[in-house]
């Protein structure tokens, strides 16, 4: 989800004491804390305080282990509260919905760089450890074992959240029943999704004032970076409709900017675009061993489909499939991977598949 998985979210965050008017259970939040966490890059951070989330009970079979666990992961910029919004939560979690909070245990955690976990913007700055997906990876896995969670019934994500999936299909391959990945191909980071994650990161350190993470205030790169965020979230329909003039085009990238300058933080945003230099889970797509549904959108600007990637690597999965899905009323771009009304059926099915007779 690039700020929704970067986008689409920042301006839609859930306050405090809406949960109370929600259809499915209140969440529960909480922080685990790993002493002396070892990065890939093998730096340690004495404390890794790492945010979540729960919806719902755990339950486990008669052998103990656990039935009906689901973990969902953000994208890059978001964090676990952006699944409580209407078209997700009140669509998946709700008393019959496909993820219905009665029934499973939802894990909605923060990523190591965002929301309430730990970050560059605690104090740390540009001395916090250089994280990358596989860091990501390796503490939700720890997050889930101090939860007690030692089956998933379901891996899912968007965006970054979505490339998670993918990795924890081969770094972990029996820790789960069903994998699904949104918005998010099984391959490097290449070509022009590189590209504009290589404008925001040279935006920033480049930027004088920047000062090697040690700004005062922020550094007028930020505002670029979030330019650059902008433009890649959505589809080229709604943006000509949303801004139908030059005037309008102006007045309305000036509000997204400054809504976001509020809250956001450079080093907070250059480590989490940096953070996907380590992805590239096409070497070990064979070890993938539970089914897995990929669902993209063809108006989706950051995983186009006609560089056919995800069409030719779902074939390498002993048990992929892939859907993309048309451009059509509902779909909004890259941040289509969160409105549950345009593919809960496609998780549906997959529930179903996967079923433990």
């Amino acid at each position: 989800m690039i700020r929704v998985g970067l986008l689409l979210l920042l301006s839609l965050s859930v306050l405090p004491g809406a949960w109370a008017q929600t259809s499915f259970p209140a969440p529960v939040e909480g922080d685990v804390v790993v002493k002396n966490f070892r990065f890939k890059s093998n730096e340690v951070l004495p404390e890794l305080r790492l945010h979540y989330r729960t919806v719902g009970k755990l339950e486990r079979d008669a052998q103990g282990k656990a039935k009906n666990a689901v973990l969902v992961m953000h994208g890059t910029g978001g964090s676990g509260a952006q699944f409580l919004r209407a078209d997700f939560s009140e669509r998946l979690f709700r008393a019959g919905g496909v993820l219905d909070a009665t029934k499973y245990f939802i894990v909605l955690p923060d990523g190591i760089g965002h929301g309430k976990s730990s970050k560059p913007s605690d104090g740390l700055r540009a001395g916090f450890p250089k994280y990358g997906y596989r860091d990501m990876v390796e503490a939700q896995h720890r997050l889930l074992q101090e939860l007690g969670v030692n089956h998933l019934r379901l891996a899912m994500g968007t965006s970054m959240g979505g490339m998670q999936t993918w990795m924890w299909g081969e770094l972990y391959p029996d820790f789960m029943d069903a994998l699904m990945p949104l918005a998010s191909l099984p391959g490097p980071i290449s070509g022009r999704n590189r590209v504009w994650r290589r404008v925001v990161i040279d935006a920033i350190r480049n930027d004088p004032e920047w000062q090697q993470g040690n700004y005062k205030q922020q550094p007028p790169s930020l505002r670029t970076a979030e330019q650059m965020l902008f433009l890649m979230g959505s589809n080229p329909v709604i943006r000509q409709q949303q801004m139908p003039t030059l005037q309008k085009s102006d007045e309305v990238l000036d509000k997204y900017v400054s809504d976001a300058l509020k809250t956001a933080d450079a080093n907070d945003l250059l480590y989490q675009v940096s953070a996907s230099r380590d992805y590239d889970p096409a070497p070990g797509l064979e070890k993938i061993k539970v089914p897995l549904l990929a669902i993209n959108s063809a108006d989706d600007l950051i995983n186009p489909p006609e560089l056919q990637i995800l069409e030719r690597e779902i074939k390498r999965v002993p048990k992929g499939k892939a859907i993309v899905i048309p451009l059509g009323p509902e779909t909004v771009g890259h941040g289509t991977h969160t409105i549950a009304k345009v593919w809960d059926q496609h998780l549906a099915a997959l529930l179903k598949e996967t079923e433990r007779r």
